[in-house]
């Protein structure tokens, strides 16, 4: 059933993108941007496979949530940092490149994750898991950090403004699928390889048993949550590599005008990494996006990274949300990057704050609801809160990271805005585990909630005080054009 629903999204996405045509771009153009932007949107998808993965080791109980916290925000701290390098260097090397290098880089470390594993639970080494653990998923993090920026810089070019609300929510819709495989199919692996596992042998333990022999082993296969991931991203490096053209010109076809911060020259002297690198730390709105993305991360990954764990110490989880969980935040994703990217072109004219705003004062409600329901005692309440926080969250992330960085960044500098923007959500995420897991215990879970509050807040005021902002080109655009004129690309 997951796997009709998943497939039934895709075709939605598919179908939207092909239906969404404001520019009246030619039939040729749309099928040759579908084909450079959509495998890179799945190979970034299956990167989060190869990112959440981790957190299955802790509620296998293979590790501590204490360790799991240590391991995952040392991992997100280098993924933050590696952005501010990242990005400049996808803006010169360009998209394609990027992403291959993220889903090669994440391969190899999983492989080597996996590895470790193996080893330790076989009783082969003596080496400290927790510590090889948080080494090689801080590498896997840092070849991680080029992926959501070579996304984005590959939109950069493809993209026009007008176009790049609708394109946020397939970003976050592809992000969210990206969820969805992290933790359900993570946990599927776990239960197929556990020995643990109280059900009969199903088809995925019997596939995985003929290929990996998982039944002759003496301790549960764990080592495959790494080794399965890093599989299926080599293949998507295979095929964006034969299928991926960073710039409609690299496909043949003409100067395709954007509209962007890099329109009319604007960007002309980006010519050195120094230039762009100063243009973007220059800008008071991004670094204001920056800002907001800061409050996400902490909020995406402070309900994402942790509900299923209150809801195992607590026994105050709802059963069907509990085993679904990635399904479940993959469609309140999807519909909150959906509602975000409508709402932008609709109603605020290709300015993104004012959604993420909204997104904002929406979380401050949910968040309320979750310290309630944590002394209620009420599974609904927190199921609810902790949903509408992924709904709201993921909307605010694909349009700022996904969306207003390479507004305001241009083509030029897409990815060094981006990388920017999503270096500050992943300070946010590392924060919040260092933090949580600090706090958090059997007793406390109060703390969890009245930790998140603050932050809707915080992301609402930057949200407003960048709530008309538009870069000149495109509001000059929109002067020009207060209905879009339809263009042949």
């Amino acid at each position: 059933m997951q796997l009709l629903i998943v497939a039934m999204l895709l075709t939605y996405i598919i179908t939207l993108y092909f239906m969404r045509n404001p520019l009246n771009h030619s039939k040729s153009f749309m099928m040759r941007r579908f084909i450079s932007w959509f495998p890179m949107g799945m190979t970034y998808a299956f990167i989060y496979f190869a990112r959440y993965n981790l957190d299955t080791l802790a509620t296998a109980e293979v590790i501590t949530k204490a360790q799991k916290s240590q391991i995952s925000g040392m991992g997100f701290f280098i993924y933050a940092l590696s952005l501010f390098v990242s990005g400049p260097i996808v803006d010169r090397l360009g998209g394609k490149k990027g992403m291959i290098l993220a889903s090669l880089g994440a391969a190899v470390f999983n492989g080597l994750m996996g590895y470790v594993l193996y080893l330790s639970l076989m009783g082969q080494t003596s080496l400290d898991l927790v510590l090889s653990l948080t080494i090689l998923y801080s590498l896997n993090m840092l070849f991680q950090s080029f992926g959501a920026i070579s996304t984005i810089k590959v939109k950069s070019s493809w993209f026009h403004v007008r176009e790049r609300g609708t394109f946020g929510a397939i970003f976050g819709t592809l992000i969210s699928l990206g969820v969805y495989f992290a933790f359900d199919w993570t946990d599927a692996l776990a239960k197929a390889v556990s020995h643990k596992f109280d059900g009969a042998p199903n088809a995925l333990h019997g596939v995985l048993d003929s290929i990996f022999g998982i039944s002759q082993n003496p301790v549960s296969a764990y080592w495959l949550i790494f080794y399965v991931p890093a599989i299926l991203l080599l293949i998507w490096a295979a095929l964006d590599f034969f299928l991926v053209k960073d710039t409609p010109e690299e496909a043949g076809y003409g100067e395709f005008h954007t509209h962007d911060a890099s329109h009319g020259g604007a960007h002309d002297g980006l010519n050195t990494w120094f230039s762009v690198i100063k243009m973007v730390f220059t800008n008071k709105v991004i670094i204001m996006i920056g800002v907001i993305e800061f409050t996400s991360g902490i909020l995406r990954d402070g309900v994402m990274k942790w509900y299923r764990l209150y809801a195992k110490e607590t026994g105050m989880g709802l059963e069907n949300v509990m085993s679904n969980w990635g399904l479940w935040a993959a469609a309140t994703g999807i519909l909150g990057s959906f509602l975000a990217g409508w709402a932008s072109d609709k109603f605020f004219h290709s300015r993104r704050a004012p959604v993420a705003g909204i997104a904002q004062a929406v979380m401050f409600v949910a968040a309320i609801t979750m310290l309630f329901a944590v002394y209620t005692g009420s599974p609904i309440a927190m199921g609810i809160g902790a949903l509408v926080i992924m709904m709201a969250v993921i909307g605010v992330h694909s349009i700022m990271s996904g969306t207003a960085t390479a507004d305001f960044g241009g083509r030029k500098a897409a990815a060094t805005a981006t990388g920017v923007a999503d270096g500050f959500s992943k300070l946010g995420s590392s924060f919040q585990e260092f933090v949580l897991g600090a706090i958090i215990t059997k007793e406390t879970w109060a703390l969890w909630p009245s930790f998140l509050i603050p932050f809707t807040l915080v992301g609402l005021f930057f949200a407003v005080k960048i709530w008309r902002e538009l870069p000149a080109a495109t509001r000059k655009y929109l002067e020009e054009n207060p209905v879009t004129k339809k263009v042949k690309a």
